[in-house]
């Protein structure tokens, strides 16, 4: 507990510093909510760890899971996009667990059009963003988990790529107060991006007015490197036990990215037998620009041949952009 203030609070003036860099960095897919679960509870994950999207949220709560877990989730993204996130967390023992998971963001394919093919040249332009990871965490007591991930991360757009490396750390707690917990997660600490591609090399003629010299020199255009989005999260969970037969689970999160503004998520979950799920969230606090604020989402658990499956569904209302819905799968073995 000493711990995670104090690296709170000596964290907490660098992140601030972000405020005024809004919409500044690369790769900003990696703020994108991963599964149903979390995105129905507006991203107020890191202080739980209930799947397998915990590599995510918090890279040191896959620890806590009872056993390991494999998820696949699609998101149909603004405008058209296709969202998808995948793990599998496999617990090596009581008190370790290892992940591997992938983030893809397609942005679709479109023709490619110029002043000479007004209608199409009959080829076509693709860009799209892909992470992945692997993911460590150890209890180190009874109650305190720790954890990280190294991710690789990589940008294409058409013959143009960017690529880079980064880490997340994340640490979970549970209290003597029975069902409170709190978590703290730092994510993609890494360099700068930079695209490169055949498209940035020129032909250029230094001196236009003289003759005699080489006409067709090679130039390569000059682009900018852009750092990645560092995200810093500080959260609390209180699960409430209502009977025998009910939970109900209320979280909270303060979100400080490196590339907007700060904002507090919070999201309440009420669960029947430990089957039927209902959540719902507020994003954004704090945050008069934002285009979403309101989520919602539920979940059913199953089991078929002897395994446990957990379906979720989310809804997340973007005021301009419609609804964007969620769906995740995750088997427990």
């Amino acid at each position: 507990m000493k711990f995670i203030t104090k690296l709170f609070i000596i964290l907490l003036p660098i992140f601030m510093l972000g405020q005024a860099k809004v919409g500044t960095s690369a790769a900003p897919f990696l703020g994108i909510d991963v599964g149903a679960s979390g995105s129905a509870l507006g991203g107020s994950q890191v202080a739980v760890a209930n799947d397998a999207s915990a590599i995510y949220w918090n890279p040191g709560a896959t620890a806590q899971l009872e056993n390991s877990r494999i998820q696949f989730s699609d998101t149909q993204w603004l405008v058209g996009t296709k969202f998808n996130f995948g793990a599998i967390v496999l617990k090596l023992s009581s008190s370790d667990a290892l992940g591997f998971s992938y983030t893809s963001l397609d942005y679709g394919r479109e023709e490619v059009t110029d002043e000479l093919h007004q209608e199409g040249a009959q080829s076509y332009w693709e860009a799209s963003d892909l992470a992945v990871s692997i993911n460590y965490a150890r209890m180190l007591t009874d109650r305190f988990s720790i954890g990280g991930t190294a991710k690789m991360i990589q940008t294409n757009i058409w013959h143009e790529s960017a690529s880079a490396f980064a880490l997340d750390i994340g640490v979970l707690f549970k209290t003597q107060l029975d069902g409170f917990q709190i978590g703290m997660s730092i994510a993609n600490f890494g360099p700068d991006m930079m695209l490169d591609g055949p498209d940035l090399l020129k032909r250029i003629d230094l001196d236009p007015d003289n003759t005699g010299n080489n006409e067709t020199l090679v130039a390569k255009l000059k682009v900018d490197s852009y750092p990645l989005p560092l995200f810093f999260r500080l959260g609390v969970a209180h699960q409430l036990k209502l009977g025998s037969f009910a939970e109900l689970t209320v979280l909270a999160d303060a979100f400080v990215p490196s590339d907007n503004v700060e904002v507090f998520n919070v999201g309440t979950e009420f669960s029947l037998y430990k089957i039927l799920f209902l959540r719902a969230g507020l994003k954004n606090i704090g945050y008069e620009e934002s285009n979403v604020e309101n989520t919602f989402g539920a979940g059913v658990k199953f089991n078929v041949n002897q395994m446990d499956m957990m379906l979720n569904y989310s809804l997340q209302d973007y005021l301009f952009f419609g609804l964007i819905r969620t769906y995740s799968l995750e088997v427990s073995f």
